[in-house]
């Protein structure tokens, strides 16, 4: 995206032709003396398995600017995870892989909710979670880097342009979000593009422009899986451990940062990874539920920043979110026919109205139950339970590693 066109209320750090990779490394390895920069990687061993880490793990070994890399491995035997210690061998960095379903991990799991610290259902935002905590117990990192672990289009390009703004000693951002285009033949995207940009603009025409919605409406990628923040930042922030975990951090870092201190950074010029169905008929998979968890990240944030929500509420926001969608949707067939790319009105159209049941699924639970699942507790709360549970952590991801 080669325009330099500032919008809302946070930096965004644009993606100009000419940029010098090396250059940029270098400079980061520089900063890092200073203020350095652990990788984190959240990742199931099916990933392993597929196109994407392969590709991920030889771009990462020409990197030589990290403190560590920390990689989270989830729904893997032993002998997945010592298959998955050897992608990582000989690396110029450190490497830790935490075996979620090992042993000792479990037992600090276990040894958590005997102190009623409970750390929410397994996905990637308990991974994210726990690699943060193993990330703080180490003490000698300045910021945590977090991408996914299926992007097919993967460079290190891609982490160095994450990396670069929270490292750079002259700059003073303690959260930097990635974004990108989203566009192969054809728009992807969808729950970006038809369901959280059309739902919070409803959403802020409906309650007077409240600040976190203006913040949200902010990022032009808001879902990116990618972000960066410093480790005073980590300690304090909340996790959500569901589908909801993009917006669920970034309402935490709105409560916890001054917008001067976040910036949006744009990380490359195309973007593919493993693409979810929408399972319009089932609201437990795909992105229906992600859709679900996300407008319910929404709702309950709105209601916890002092608006009232009632059902007469939500029937006007299922109204109204449908003309914005189909506002959108005319306006991407539009660009999409300009572009000569595909667009399916039929498809998308599907997409939107599965969004608005989501919607209305997501009310119904709000109504419900207005608290939700509680976000997992930050590490400062953890700690305070429990005053040696990092040190825990390190010796058990120590001890797998040998």
């Amino acid at each position: 995206m080669s325009d330099f066109y500032q919008t809302g209320v946070i930096s965004t750090l644009h993606r100009f032709p000419g940029t010098k990779l090396e250059k940029m490394e270098a400079e980061i390895k520089r900063f890092s003396r200073q203020q350095p920069v652990t990788l984190l990687l959240p990742s199931l061993w099916s990933e392993f398995e597929g196109p994407a880490m392969p590709r991920i793990v030889e771009q990462l070994k020409q990197v030589k600017y990290l403190r560590q890399i920390v990689l989270v491995l989830d729904r893997a035997d032993e002998d997945q995870f010592r298959r998955a210690r050897a992608f990582f061998a000989e690396f110029p960095v450190p490497v830790r892989i935490i075996w979620n379903d090992g042993p000792r991990i479990a037992g600090l799991y276990s040894l958590l909710e005997q102190n009623q610290i409970h750390t929410g259902e397994r996905g990637k935002g308990r991974s994210v979670w726990l690699g943060m905590g193993y990330i703080l117990s180490d003490e000698r990192s300045y910021a945590i880097a977090l991408h996914d672990c299926d992007i097919l289009t993967y460079s290190r390009e891609l982490l160095a342009r994450l990396c670069y703004a929270v490292s750079n000693t002259s700059m003073s951002y303690e959260f930097a979000k990635g974004y990108y285009a989203r566009v192969t033949d054809r728009f992807n995207g969808r729950v970006t593009r038809l369901l959280v940009t059309p739902l919070v603009r409803t959403l802020q025409k409906m309650t007077a422009y409240p600040p976190f919605l203006v913040f949200l409406d902010s990022f032009r990628y808001p879902l990116a899986g990618e972000f960066a923040m410093t480790t005073d930042l980590a300690r304090i922030v909340r996790i959500p451990s569901d589908w909801g975990l993009e917006v669920g951090i970034l309402s935490e870092v709105f409560r916890s940062c001054a917008s001067r201190r976040i910036c949006e950074v744009d990380l490359a010029d195309a973007y593919d990874h493993k693409h979810q169905a929408l399972s319009p008929e089932n609201a437990e998979t795909g992105l229906n539920r992600m859709a679900i968890d996300i407008a319910k990240h929404l709702f309950r944030t709105l209601a916890s920043e002092g608006v009232t929500i009632s059902d007469g509420f939500f029937k006007s926001v299922k109204a109204m979110y449908l003309r914005e969608a189909q506002d959108a949707l005319r306006t991407y067939n539009d660009d999409a026919l300009i572009n000569g790319l595909a667009f399916d009105r039929h498809t998308e159209g599907l997409a939107v109205e599965t969004f608005a049941r989501s919607i209305e699924a997501a009310a119904r639970a709000v109504i419900e139950d207005p608290l939700g699942t509680p976000l997992i507790p930050n590490w400062n709360r953890v700690t305070s339970a429990i005053p040696d549970i990092l040190e825990k952590l390190q010796t058990a991801v120590e001890e797998d590693n040998k």
